[in-house]
């Protein structure tokens, strides 16, 4: 009996511990804080892939974990884009290695630094120039067109909650310097 004894309590220690977690919690989980929501959110919109420059690993470009959403590196030269590279009948755009610079027919553009830096990021913006960036497409909520790749138009479905969370987790990072070019008109 001592081997059914052994056997049963294995089992029943796993049941014990779901029934227990169950009873106890009731399946909530603590409430989501709003700092939490934007940091979750910013992963889920994967706003790293071109808001942050990469390091280059056996996998493939990663987001450079010291450099997160600070833009395009500033002093990066970019190559020149072949003639008829980019058109209707060629691609439709061009990235740099690490995917913060953008080229299309629009011209190029260049990943913003998200960090709440004062001279070179969002640090002076205010919650309802980021809402409204988001919402109308204009840098500053009210100023140049933002280029694509950048899906505004799909972010700015997000409502207001989500879109104040996600504010409020990039003014809480470290401040990053990182001058980012403006963006360039198409060449002909």
């Amino acid at each position: 009996m001592i081997g059914g004894s052994i056997l049963l309590r294995t089992r029943l220690v796993p049941v014990a511990i779901v029934l227990l977690l169950a009873s106890g919690a009731q399946g909530k989980s603590p409430p989501e804080t709003e700092l939490q929501m934007g940091e979750r959110l910013v992963q889920v919109l994967d706003c790293n892939i071109c808001h942050s420059p990469k390091v280059f690993t056996p996998q493939g470009p990663r987001p450079d974990a010291t450099r997160l959403l600070s833009g395009h590196p500033a002093g990066v030269r970019l190559p020149a884009i072949p003639k008829g590279v980019i058109g209707p009948e060629a691609w439709g755009g061009l990235h740099d290695n690490n995917m913060t610079a953008w080229a299309g027919p629009w011209g190029v553009s260049f990943a913003t630094n998200l960090t709440p830096d004062n001279e070179t990021g969002i640090g002076v913006w205010t919650e309802e120039m980021f809402v409204n960036a988001i919402r109308k497409g204009k840098h500053m909520g009210v100023a140049r067109p933002i280029l694509p790749p950048m899906p505004w138009q799909a972010y700015s479905h997000l409502s207001d909650e989500e879109l104040r969370a996600v504010f409020v987790y990039l003014k809480s990072l470290p401040p990053i310097k990182n001058e980012v070019p403006a963006p360039l008109p198409p060449t002909k």
